[in-house]
């Protein structure tokens, strides 16, 4: 059966705190197979015969909702494509933080060059597909970088993780 990974955004952040087995009960409630966490930052693995679509986000965004009692972005991948976004190398340059958003579809050009717009001295951005790379010369929470506007630009939410977890996933469930 497929393997996925669910990123969730607003889990352990903001005040809204989820233990991991609760989590792991959640989607288990939902009949996917071999539920795991990796860190307590809403990262699920699972898998389900069902294709990794939006109607599967949505399945998973609606059942949480009803179970925590507030919205919880969903963002499924395959393994293969975390596999992909482990590998890909957007920037020819090093930072301090690697940082990658997923988003629902892959962006417009003029949204893509938007986005391309937040690029300052300490901050760079590249699109690929279905993620968003940050790339970013001091700590990030120094930056200037509106992720809220960010949201706003690309039209939907997005939520954001440190290369080196998404690395870890990948050298973890597809190496």
């Amino acid at each position: 059966m497929p393997k996925y990974v669910a990123f969730l955004k607003a889990i352990n952040v903001g005040g809204h705190v989820v233990k991991m087995d609760e989590l792991r009960e959640l989607f288990s409630t939902l009949k996917f197979s071999n539920v795991e966490t990796f860190i307590a930052s809403g990262n699920v693995i699972f898998e389900t015969k069902s294709a990794p679509d939006q109607k599967l986000e949505q399945k998973i965004e609606q059942h949480l909702e009803a179970a925590l009692g507030y919205a919880v972005g969903t963002f499924v991948r395959s393994m293969e494509e975390i596999r992909a976004v482990s590998e890909y190398e957007p920037f020819s340059k090093k930072g301090l933080v690697l940082n990658v958003a997923f988003i629902r579809e892959p962006l417009t050009a003029s949204v893509v060059e938007q986005v391309r717009g937040f690029t300052t001295d300490v901050d760079d951005f590249r699109v690929h597909g279905r993620e968003v790379y940050w790339l970013c010369q001091i700590r990030q929470s120094d930056s200037k970088f509106p992720a809220k506007k960010f949201e706003k630009i690309i039209g939907g939410e997005a939520t954001w993780r440190n290369m080196n977890t998404v690395v870890r996933l990948a050298d973890k469930y597809t190496r």
